[in-house]
């Protein structure tokens, strides 16, 4: 794990296009830890065979290597996975901290623009660019640590896996008041395991299958905790001090 320090950091932005990013505002953390690589297959199914997790893989032959990310798992396994190594997900906003810095960046190196040899994307070829040489029409990811490190020592901040993350999804930051906006936010209800009125979680950091544009740190998107129907999503975990 790596230790991000705890201050205040630019979370959001006042793109236009993406209302559910603004608006751009400091926000406080306290310091915490959090996984350098995104949890592989190996490490996955290391916990399945413990009895600890349950059972997931993904429906693609070719995206079950060991050490790829572990795919397609829903948000209550990539949850319950943490647990068991006595962790937990991050937040959105450590995550997004620990991809920008406290300088809202946009991306896990800093403003340079994406592209393959930092993260594995989407580029101009399509959804195998970064990896190249495979045929299957979804592309795919690679191997976790495959592109230089980011800010804090941390791997595949950008690209590579969408990830999950703790907080329910809310549209509009400034509505969700001092449950999204506070010191150490953890999103609607304060982080609690049912969320009335709230059906979708957060997931963050960009992957194989989306341009450099999805991949920036502020960006958001949301989904079913069930995964249903299922995504390829991946995950890392985080621990408080």
């Amino acid at each position: 794990m790596a230790c991000v320090p705890g201050g205040f950091f630019w979370r959001g932005s006042n793109d236009s296009q993406w209302k559910d990013e603004r608006p751009a505002m400091q926000i406080e953390l306290s310091t915490f830890l959090i996984d350098k690589y995104e949890v592989t297959v190996r490490k996955y199914q290391e916990c399945v065979k413990s009895g600890a997790c349950q059972l997931v893989q993904s429906n693609y032959l070719h995206m079950r290597k060991p050490d790829f990310p572990q795919l397609k798992a829903n948000w209550f396994q990539a949850r319950d996975y943490c647990k068991a190594q006595g962790k937990r997900l991050p937040t959105e906003a450590e995550f997004e901290k620990a991809s920008r810095g406290p300088d809202g960046e946009l991306y896990s190196w800093g403003n340079q623009a994406a592209d393959c040899s930092l993260a594995v994307i989407k580029d101009k070829r399509g959804k195998r660019g970064c990896v190249g040489g495979f045929i299957h029409d979804t592309g795919t990811v690679a191997n976790v640590g495959s592109r230089p490190a980011g800010r804090y020592g941390l791997f595949d901040m950008t690209g590579n896996a969408h990830e999950w993350v703790a907080d329910w999804y809310h549209p509009d930051y400034q509505k969700c008041g001092v449950d999204c906006n506070g010191r150490d936010p953890q999103g609607p209800c304060a982080g609690r395991d049912t969320c009335p009125g709230f059906g979708h979680k957060v997931i963050k950091g960009g992957s194989w299958y989306w341009d450099a544009d999805w991949a920036r740190a502020a960006k958001r998107r949301d989904w079913q905790p069930s995964n249903e129907p299922p995504h390829h999503f991946g995950f890392r975990c985080a621990k408080s001090l």
